[in-house]
């Protein structure tokens, strides 16, 4: 796969992830921070977050994680997103005192992100799952690998709408309207 493609791919991590991050820089501004300092702030955690997001993204397209599960990501995320925020505090700190330096208690910190990781990873997955599948499906016409993940969401989509109607079913439900199969 050429690394425009894979780039190309990957969008709708990279986006979902730095936008998180650009939105922690703009709640920033809005408690008081200076504007240079909550621009610090988006960027130092918005690229970091895109890059695991475009990376979590990677993971999907070659099939390496399940599509739509949560687990996956909230593994991902534990790892990931208490280092993108370690970094963060490390480059702020460098960048506004010109001094590098880690939290003061950095295990207590990385486990606090650890648990709010999981969060980030809810919020994460539904938001590529909104955006993702859709992207792809515009990208498919002329890219087969886009067609392929666009497909396979596709099928997993109608597995789970399959599922559910038959769960009314034995329950006795009649199916929602406009959820069947298209």
């Amino acid at each position: 796969m050429r690394l425009f493609q894979l780039a190309r791919l990957t969008l709708p991590g990279l986006a979902v992830g730095f936008i998180a991050g650009v939105v922690a820089g703009g709640l920033a501004a809005f408690v008081g921070q200076p504007a240079g300092w909550a621009l610090v702030s988006a960027l130092t955690l918005g690229v970091p977050l895109g890059l695991l997001g475009a990376g979590y993204t990677m993971l999907l397209v070659n099939g390496k994680v399940r599509l739509g599960g949560f687990a996956p990501a909230a593994v991902y995320w534990l790892v990931g997103f208490p280092l993108a925020r370690l970094l963060h505090e490390v480059l702020t700190r460098l960048i506004l005192t010109g001094q590098p330096g880690l939290p003061p208690d950095p295990l207590g910190f990385l486990a606090y992100q650890g648990i709010v990781s999981a969060g980030f990873a809810i919020g994460f997955l539904w938001l590529h799952e909104r955006v993702a599948p859709r992207y792809w499906q515009r990208l498919a016409a002329h890219d087969d690998q886009a067609r392929e993940v666009y497909l396979r969401y596709a099928s997993h989509a109608r597995v789970i709408v399959e599922a559910n109607e038959r769960r009314r079913a034995a329950r006795g439900r009649k199916p929602k309207a406009g959820t069947g199969p298209r």
